[in-house]
């Protein structure tokens, strides 16, 4: 007697197991659809440097304090320094956009 209850409770659990699985499966498949890597500014500098392009060359906003700029400055410039592969204009570019968020701007723009 007690073995058709076990087999009826198991046939049970498996039902109710693969509902809750069709469920998650759909809403997985409903949600949409975001991009797993950061997009980055597209398109080439502007001929005079503002702080909305400095920041977003060292990836700060605009108000940012200067210890997250020199903080930013340093970890764009690792990146892209000259003497570690870097390009020489992208160097003077990021260069260019601390000055600006730092206020030291000389108005002259980039070497190149």
């Amino acid at each position: 007697m007690a073995t058709p209850l076990i087999a009826g409770l198991a046939v049970a659990a498996a039902a109710l197991a693969g509902r809750y699985s069709i469920q998650a499966w759909q809403a997985f498949k409903a949600r949409p659809v975001v991009p797993r890597m950061r997009k980055f500014y597209e398109g080439g500098f502007q001929p005079s440097m503002n702080r909305k392009e400095a920041g977003l060359i060292l990836g700060v906003r605009e108000s940012a304090n200067a210890e997250k700029v020199k903080e930013a400055h340093k970890k764009v410039m690792v990146a892209n320094h000259p003497d570690a592969g870097g390009s020489h204009y992208l160097a003077s570019k990021i260069n260019e956009a601390k000055d600006i968020l730092l206020g030291k701007s000389k108005g002259g723009g980039s070497a190149f």
